[in-house]
């Protein structure tokens, strides 16, 4: 066990190092703490198989390239896994976008709706952070997980307050959705930045 224990660090230290990752880096794509892979680069303990899938994936390499030894510069780690998920990220964006036009120039054209058909670009900022949270929540890290929920909590405040602007405009009080939000924004740092790390 103590050699397979040496090869995995081996093998670890490696891949992170020809990749131009830092133990930090690495850490955040598998969102786990330096500490963990510093443990992991040391031999002190092995990662679980759910993380060694990651790796691998990360990597661009087989499971087996990590367990196994091998002669050095024998495998090389390609990391082009940023490109392909911002680049999905990116079309998913697009697409709530252009959902959106399609959606003014249906309401634009139907006289009932064309005067309140800009409000779907009001509406639009919220969908897209909504699916930038899911993005992050399954490859970011906590910062952007921290980033997309508060851009969810103030662009549902500028939604209430435009919308309150516009059918009730007595309302004078718009003020009140900023004060009431401050305290979610509040709980939103607490929350991802000083939650419990694995």
């Amino acid at each position: 066990m103590e050699d397979l224990k040496e090869v995995i660090a081996k093998n670890l230290v490696r891949l992170r190092q020809q990749a131009g990752l830092t133990q930090l880096k690495l850490a955040e794509m598998l969102n786990y703490s330096d500490k963990a892979v510093s443990k992991w680069e040391r031999g002190e303990s092995i990662p679980d198989l759910r993380v060694l899938i990651q790796l691998a994936e990360i990597y661009h390499i087989k499971v087996d390239d990590i367990i196994t030894e091998h002669p050095e510069g024998e495998i090389k780690p390609k990391l082009n896994l940023g490109k392909k998920r911002l680049l999905i990220v990116l079309l998913s964006v697009g697409l709530v976008w252009f959902v959106a036009t399609g959606v003014f120039a249906i309401m634009y054209f139907t006289q009932s709706a064309a005067p309140y058909a800009w409000m779907v670009y009001v509406v639009a900022p919220l969908v897209t952070s909504i699916v930038l949270t899911v993005f992050s929540g399954i490859w970011g890290t906590k910062l952007t997980n921290a980033i997309t929920c508060t851009m969810i909590l103030w662009s549902a405040v500028a939604i209430f307050h435009v919308f309150f602007a516009v059918f009730a405009p007595a309302v004078e009080k718009w003020w009140l959705f900023y004060v009431v939000a401050a305290p979610f924004q509040v709980l939103i740092i607490l929350w991802f930045f000083f939650r419990k790390v694995k």
